[in-house]
């Protein structure tokens, strides 16, 4: 398995959706599409899910392959794997990276998320996520930040490791 996608930045967004990849996701991206042929350009899935979805889940090649596999996995005909067969595998857009480093994100999935000038990454371990910087926010304030204030002052977010 490669490392990890960790880490957040925005970068701009030109008028045909191309932006740049973090040059360290670029890295893991290409660790995580060892099949290349010739080490051509590495191969990854944008995973766009369902229409209240407002970000872009980004996988590797080998990591997409893998959640196929499992998704494969459940029985035949089940409700689990038909949603997750919809959701993922018919919502999903292979790519790769351009020449110079960069991703073309289709317009339709722009549109989806509301992106527009600026994309915001979020690494966040086996994939990363591209939001609208505006959407980020407000979803990290809401989910994250009050989550947090929630819990008092001294409390330490890695104690939730030994709650597993």
């Amino acid at each position: 398995m490669a490392g990890m996608f960790i880490g957040e930045y925005t970068f701009k967004v030109d008028s045909k959706g191309r932006v740049s990849i973090p040059a360290l996701f670029r890295r893991e991206l290409e660790e995580g599409d060892p099949d290349r042929p010739n080490k051509e350009r590495p191969r990854m899935v944008i995973v766009y899910g369902a229409d209240t979805q407002k970000m872009l889940q980004v996988y590797t090649q080998a990591a997409f392959e893998a959640l196929a596999a499992d998704i494969a996995a459940l029985p035949r005909g089940s409700k689990q794997r038909t949603i997750l067969q919809r959701l993922v595998l018919s919502k999903s857009h292979p790519t790769e990276v351009d020449n110079d480093g960069r991703l073309v994100i289709p317009a339709p999935l722009r549109a989806k998320i509301g992106l527009s000038t600026e994309a915001y990454f979020s690494g966040v371990g086996e994939t990363f996520e591209i939001w609208n910087p505006e959407t980020f926010a407000a979803a990290d304030e809401a989910n994250i930040d009050q989550w947090v204030e929630e819990q008092g002052e001294d409390f330490d977010p890695l104690s939730l490791l030994s709650q597993g």
